[in-house]
């Protein structure tokens, strides 16, 4: 049971992150890692972590950005955005064949709205590695999740259009 002084101090965090998000979205990243950094300093959660190593990501910190998600894994491994985040920030630093992995857990992960992501992610990398059977067939997976995701629309059309 939470008691008040907690659920106080959670509820103030829960404003300070979405302030944050906000922020973020507007392009303020300076006033965005400092609210999140105070949210996770009132209530430490998988979100924020991961929040707060997207907002790295802009500023292409990419190292950054993946240790802020394994905290975000200390704080609640079901949570799968930062598995996702993890393979694509490795994506990013050229450590394709390291991002599988990752991709795979963000699959796996019991707490993920968005499973679309770690299937065109893995899309990425298999079409990389010129594997494109299976970068089909999840890019298919991830239009399959979601039908209005561009990046898998185009991709499904271009591969296929390699094979005829």
């Amino acid at each position: 049971m939470e008691s008040e002084g907690e659920r106080v101090r959670r509820e103030r965090a829960e404003e300070l992150f979405a302030e944050a998000h906000r922020q973020q979205m507007a392009g303020d990243l300076a006033e965005a890692k400092r609210l999140y950094r105070e949210s996770l300093e009132m209530c430490p959660t998988a979100e924020g972590h991961t929040f707060l190593g997207w907002t790295y990501s802009f500023e292409g910190r990419w190292e950054d950005a993946i240790a802020e998600c394994l905290r975000a894994i200390q704080v609640d491994p079901a949570f799968g955005n930062p598995y996702n985040d993890i393979g694509a920030y490795l994506i990013e630093l050229g450590r394709v064949d390291e991002a599988i992995e990752w991709f795979k857990k963000a699959l796996k992960a019991q707490r993920y709205e968005s499973y679309c992501f770690p299937h065109f992610n893995l899309g990425r990398v298999y079409e990389k590695k010129g594997m494109f059977e299976k970068a089909l067939a999840e890019y298919r997976a991830a239009q399959k999740e979601n039908p209005q995701h561009r990046g898998a629309q185009s991709a499904v059309k271009r591969l296929q259009a390699m094979k005829n």
